[in-house]
């Protein structure tokens, strides 16, 4: 396919990179990761392949929820820099070729935020109404408390009005009053404000939140659906390849419709909560039917519109679209001590630690990752496989600095290890033996992988744009499926059983005159007449294939040629 194309909608197959300036790179040595420090490491995820950055919030905090608690949208925090430190990280990151998104965070703010604090100096406050206010708590729906360790009701009381405030989240977050049109005004601002210091678009927070009702005042809202056809046409407006990459996770009946249905007109892109759910009940029961299934039921996006595929993100691994046994299946798999579980509904384990550090099995789990039909997203250290500190409360165990060396602080920062207020895991996934200095010398190594699979999604722009199907493979353990686009095809074969085995397909439109070619690995595999082609799968298996004619067919690297 064309490569105009390609760039013209750069998400569609994008690699996106998640990480947090605080625990990132320290470039100053207090301990905290700072947008100096990240510049220093760009040029790593430069190597990888990485295409798009997305940034954890950044924005001044008091911190009680690892910066999605803010006081300030249109600054830095301190701890980690300056403006001009962020305008200069996304000049190295442009001169790299890669684009910036950073989180959206306007469900809520701090209550220490200054709309907040006039907000409740009196009921007259211009910034009242900023705010959802109630003279008595409206019904707690207990399924709607988001965080059950820590609340229990979604209302609080501000004795000094005598009202009480919303708060989806923590009561130290009350609820913007997002139908309030003069807030819609200010997170249209707020959007203005960073693209023109060269944001290329948003990880929008909390979606489903945004805009709901929650009082019986008898007040319609106005429909969240105008609300992102407006700010996606004032971003359209400002930069027309600006992106807004939205954390929806509804089913997808529900969810489809955010994407402005057959318009494409709201969110660009939204995350496949349903399919990242039902991959982990696959490689949990190593039978690949629930993935199939999944990905069977996914609707397609709008044109220009795609999904973003994950493994891991910077929250819990949320498994609360599974039932009840579904996801005692998981836990039993994958985190089978209480401590490892969270919120009754997710794990708060990384993904090597799940599967026990057993390298092919992780290998192939990105291989997966990088074949499904969507937009990967990578959280920071995926790349070598860091792993959590249960240790540490809450999410906040997946969220440990960056391991760069073996050595103090795993390279991360030059401060006394008393100072680095996130401490890193130990043991067999500790910097001493998990660490990009080593990965790079390694050509077996997972950060080599990752940066092999980067590189192949890249030549494969089928697998994100194309039609896909999935393939009958007569083995429960094995998911395959294939990506059409403009007369080109790919396939991808993933054993996610531990058994050798044999797989045969049928591919609807082959005869003997094609062949498939292995792309990560050296071999050539003949079609016959009816379109059938067999072979072996090992343990936690993978391939990629590309179907051409022989003379057109890539070369292995022993050929003459």
């Amino acid at each position: 396919m064309r490569l105009s194309m390609t760039s013209d909608l750069w998400w569609k197959n994008a690699v996106v990179y998640c990480l947090d300036i605080e625990t990132f790179a320290d470039g100053n040595g207090d301990g905290i990761g700072d947008f100096r420090g990240a510049i220093q490491r760009i040029d790593h995820l430069d190597r990888m392949g990485v295409t798009c950055i997305w940034l954890m919030p950044f924005f001044p905090t008091p911190d009680k929820d690892d910066g999605y608690d803010i006081t300030d949208f249109y600054n830095v925090d301190p701890r980690l820099g300056t403006l001009g430190d962020f305008v200069e990280f996304m000049r190295v990151a442009r001169d790299r070729g890669i684009r910036v998104i950073a989180d959206l965070v306007v469900n809520h703010t701090s209550d220490q935020h200054p709309w907040f604090k006039e907000a409740r100096s009196s009921r007259d406050s211009r910034y009242r109404d900023w705010y959802i206010w109630s003279d008595k708590p409206e019904p707690d729906d207990p399924k709607g408390v988001v965080f059950p360790d820590k609340e229990d009701s979604l209302w609080e009381y501000d004795e000094k009005t005598e009202q009480y405030y919303y708060h989806r989240f923590y009561r130290f977050q009350p609820d913007l009053n997002t139908a309030n049109p003069e807030v819609q005004d200010e997170i249209s601002r707020i959007l203005g404000f960073w693209m023109e210091l060269g944001l290329s678009g948003f990880r929008v927070d909390a979606v489903p939140f945004l805009i709901e009702q929650v009082t019986d005042s008898g007040d319609d809202l106005p429909d969240p659906h105008e609300f992102f056809a407006c700010l996606r046409a004032f971003l359209s407006r400002r930069d027309g390849s600006a992106i807004l990459l939205g954390e929806v996770n509804l089913p997808y009946p529900d969810l489809v419709k955010y994407f402005g249905n057959d318009l494409g007109d709201e969110l660009t892109m939204c995350f496949d909560f349903i399919s990242m759910q039902r991959t982990y009940l696959s490689l949990a029961r190593e039978d690949a039917r629930p993935l199939a299934a999944a990905l069977r039921e996914r609707p397609s996006p709008p044109r220009d519109s795609q999904w973003a595929t994950f493994m891991r993100n910077h929250d819990e691994l949320t498994l609360d679209k599974l039932s009840d046994s579904e996801r005692e299946e998981i836990f039993a798999a994958f985190g089978p001590d209480k401590d490892m579980q969270v919120f009754g509904r997710g794990l708060r384990r990384r993904l090597p630690t799940m599967l026990g550090g057993d390298l092919e099995r992780i290998k192939m789990v990105y291989s997966l990752l990088f074949s499904l039909p969507g937009t990967p997203v990578l959280f920071y250290g995926e790349e070598i496989g860091m792993g959590e500190n249960l240790e540490i409360e809450g999410r906040l165990a997946v969220r440990t600095p960056m391991q760069w060396t073996p050595h103090r602080n795993g390279g991360f920062s030059d401060a006394d290890p008393a100072k680095v207020s996130i401490p890193m895991p130990k043991g067999d996934f500790g910097p001493e033996k998990v660490n990009v200095s080593a990965q790079e010398r390694d050509p077996d190594s997972l950060l080599a992988w990752i940066t092999r699979l980067i590189r192949h999604y890249r030549d494969c722009p089928e697998f994100a744009w194309g039609k896909y199907t999935v393939l009958d493979t007569g083995v429960d353990a094995v998911f395959a499926h294939r990506a059409d686009c403009d007369g080109e095809t790919v396939v991808a074969v993933h054993n996610l059983g531990d058994a050798e085995t044999e797989v045969e397909l049928t591919l609807e439109g082959f005869d003997s005159s094609k062949v498939l070619t292995d792309l990560l690995v050296d071999g050539r595999i003949e079609i016959d007449d009816s379109g059938r082609v067999g072979f072996p799968m090992g343990r936690y298996g993978c391939r990629w294939f590309r179907a051409s004619a022989p003379e057109t067919a890539p070369a292995d690297s022993a050929d003459p040629s």
